[in-house]
């Protein structure tokens, strides 16, 4: 692969990392989906596999319903040290910024703890001296925009030293993102800067002391693609790790336009090789953009894991590891079963509402792909509805739904984009019985519609720009997900997708 190619496709946003003799581990932001914090194990830097999630317990991640679109759980920072691993993060607005920590990165973790220190994006590292620093940048709280600091004790999140400002940056918008880390005889206290869009970079400092006085970088910034006509825009958010053989590298996020200026993926997590200059600067990617030709290979015995089978059953006793809810959905909300797959209850909240609807989803990624699920529904009523989705928030989404109309079972594609909505088309189901329902995907629309004997039906379309954050706002990238709904009324009805399937095209 080449550096312009994501090794984590698709909303994976705000990635740091940590090794662990041969193994590596990664963590991405996930902002109001539950559970949270996707936790990623490799061996070769280049390929990864999902453990799980660090927060997947209601009490390490509260989402009450009206956790808007793009809070909950902002940027993480995994660490190592003394044999047990520490996830540092902010939950918005619910808990502020807290840690948990295990032995085992597969979990359990432990209840947050926390921390007292505000701002957002926080981290730690540990000295040689065995002293904790806690860093956070300076938003909606601090005088000055900037890096702020202090000592802690990991485990019970006890303040040690007082908050002290230690670098503004760059200069750049929004300072966030700090990492402090030592190499030789110097502190480095790494920001993103720019806002996590086109002009985001990523900036370093340095010092003899924890604390201070940085000298800034004289190559500032070490990476963005700000002012370039690149594929690969808004690099930035850096987190950087040595491997085993001495070298080092750089993970960081950036996202890719599918048509020019909006991006549905949202910010996918990215990989390139770290240098460091005779007087201790590091250079990351030769100073070249991602674009430039540069093929990763990392040296280290490649390590694939096995292949996820494309159809989900929903045979197992829990969810795959890709399969997420919006918000804290209760777990009697659905149900597996080897004969039947999933069962999602006709809860009242829906789509349209910041709320725990009953819906399980997964990440799009890639611009073209198929998404199609078999649906056995017998709606009693117009309220009652199940179906597919293609969504970015609750005020932008495309359904495709099993519903009641005029006393008929009938499928409607319904377009959802800020304050209008509407049915753009309606096929009335002649019979009983399962239904396969689909949506596919290029990079300029979404195609719903269903499948049977003679082939795949397009029912209708919607254009992908207005499910990019630049027509939604926020920071998420779009998910593909199955769904039941009473909306808004009391029903003892189910919904039963028997599969689901999503398969990637060339893109």
């Amino acid at each position: 692969m080449s550096a312009a190619d994501p090794i984590l496709p698709g909303f994976y946003p705000d990635p740091s990392i940590c090794r662990v003799g041969e193994d590596f581990y990664l963590v991405n932001s996930s902002f109001e989906y539950f559970p949270g914090v996707p936790l990623w194990h490799s061996r070769d830097l280049l390929h990864w596999r999902q453990l799980g999630h660090v927060l997947s317990r209601p009490t390490q991640l509260p989402l009450p319903d009206g956790t808007k679109p793009s809070d909950g759980i902002y940027a993480p920072t995994l660490r190592y040290h003394d044999g047990r691993f520490y996830m540092i993060t902010t939950n918005m607005p619910a808990l502020g910024n807290f840690l948990v920590h295990a032995t085992n990165p597969a979990g359990p973790w432990s209840e947050p703890v926390l921390l007292a220190q505000g701002g957002i994006d926080p981290s730690l590292f540990f000295d040689t001296d065995g002293r904790c620093y806690f860093t956070s940048n300076g938003t909606n709280w601090a005088p000055v925009r900037g890096a702020y600091q202090c000592e802690i004790n990991p485990l019970t999140g006890e303040q040690l030293s007082p908050t002290c400002f230690i670098w503004p940056g760059t200069g750049g918008s929004y300072p966030e993102a700090p990492h402090l880390f030592k190499r030789g005889k110097f502190y480095y206290l790494m920001m993103a800067e720019g806002g996590t869009a086109e002009c985001h970079m990523v900036t370093i400092s340095r010092s003899r002391a924890p604390y201070g006085p940085f000298e800034n970088c004289p190559h500032n910034p070490l990476l963005t693609h700000r002012s370039l006509m690149s594929p690969v825009q808004a690099t930035g958010h850096a987190d950087f790790v040595e491997d085993q053989n001495g070298n080092w590298w750089a993970v960081f996020l950036g996202y890719r336009y599918c048509e020019h200026g909006f991006h549905p993926l949202g910010r996918e997590t990215y990989l390139a090789p770290l240098t460091w200059t005779a007087d201790g600067w590091p250079v990351i990617n030769a100073n070249q953009p991602l674009n430039a030709g540069v093929n990763l290979d990392t040296g280290l015995p490649a390590h694939p894991w096995p292949t996820t089978p494309a159809r989900d059953t929903f045979a197992a006793p829990a969810l795959r590891h890709e399969w997420v809810h919006l918000r804290n959905l209760s777990r009697d909300a659905y149900s597996l079963s080897e004969k039947t797959g999933l069962s999602l209850d006709c809860r009242p909240g829906s789509l349209d509402e910041p709320v725990a609807c009953a819906a399980v989803l997964r990440r799009q990624q890639h611009f073209q792909f198929r998404f199609a699920a078999a649906l056995d529904f017998a709606p009693a009523n117009e309220h009652e509805a199940a179906g597919l989705t293609v969504l970015m928030d609750h005020a932008h989404h495309y359904d495709i739904f099993l519903t009641q109309r005029g006393g008929q079972r009938t499928l409607v594609v319904r377009r959802r984009i800020g304050s209008l909505a509407a049915d753009v088309a309606t096929y009335p189901v002649v019979g009983d019985g399962p239904l396969t329902l689909l949506i596919s995907g290029d990079r300029s629309h979404y195609h719903l519609g269903y499948h049977d004997a003679t082939g795949d039906h397009e029912l209708a379309r919607g254009e992908v720009r207005y499910l990019c954050s630049e027509t939604a706002g926020g920071y998420n990238g779009v998910m593909l997900g199955l769904f039941a709904t009473a909306h808004g009324q009391g029903s003892a009805n189910q919904a039963r997708f028997a599969w689901a399937d999503y398969l990637p095209h060339s893109s």
